[in-house]
């Protein structure tokens, strides 16, 4: 087999036995044969039609040159590149979610949460500070929601307002005994004869 030079064209000769010279272009002899040969990469991302991230497909050498590789979307499908794949994948894939059944609370449940709320409420101060007007009173009153707000920020306690026993506002510096409205079946603290929680209002 003997190579032909003319001008800017290369012509490949053939030479077969009791047959006539045949001339072929070098690109389309080495095309033949190969043309519909396709290439295994590995894909690094989800690609629609084509496969999930680390999966290994074949494509035409054309679309993983011009389309995948350039992108990024996938990657040759050898032992360097799929180990790395592996190891990404570990780090990044995000791990199965359990699924985790709420079991319902029961009336026993429910009454210890009251009894440890209760005994913080009972233990502890709530301390508010205020803006005074004239001597004690205050320029702006503490209303029950802004003591439900500070029960939850200052003793981690989450009660309801019909917890709350306030008719009306604070409005004057001191300390004052807020009642609380609890279940009958909670035992009440030695020597008192309801819950209350311990409010004090100092000057800001």
């Amino acid at each position: 087999m003997v190579y032909l030079q003319y001008g800017k064209n290369i012509l490949r000769r053939s030479r077969f036995l009791n047959s006539e010279c045949v001339l072929h272009h070098p690109v389309f002899y080495g095309g033949q044969g190969v043309r519909y040969r396709k290439l295994e990469v590995i894909l690094t991302t989800n690609v629609d039609k084509l496969g999930k991230a680390g999966e290994t497909v074949k494509v035409a050498p054309g679309h993983f040159r011009n389309h995948l590789m350039p992108k990024l979307l996938a990657v040759p499908n050898i032992d360097k590149f799929a180990y790395l794949i592996s190891e990404q994948r570990k780090i990044y894939q995000p791990k199965e979610v359990e699924e985790v059944k709420e079991v319902p609370k029961t009336e026993e449940d429910t009454m210890k949460e009251y009894q440890k709320a209760a005994r913080r409420l009972e233990n502890a101060k709530l301390v508010l500070r205020r803006f005074i007007k004239i001597d004690t009173e205050l320029r702006s009153p503490v209303d029950k929601d802004e003591i439900i707000s500070e029960v939850a920020r200052q003793l981690g306690v989450f009660i309801e307002p019909e917890n709350l026993q306030l008719t009306t506002p604070l409005s004057t510096l001191g300390e004052f005994e807020v009642p609380l409205r609890l279940p009958k079946s909670l035992p009440l603290p030695e020597g008192k004869v309801q819950w209350t929680l311990d409010v004090k209002i100092r000057k800001k």
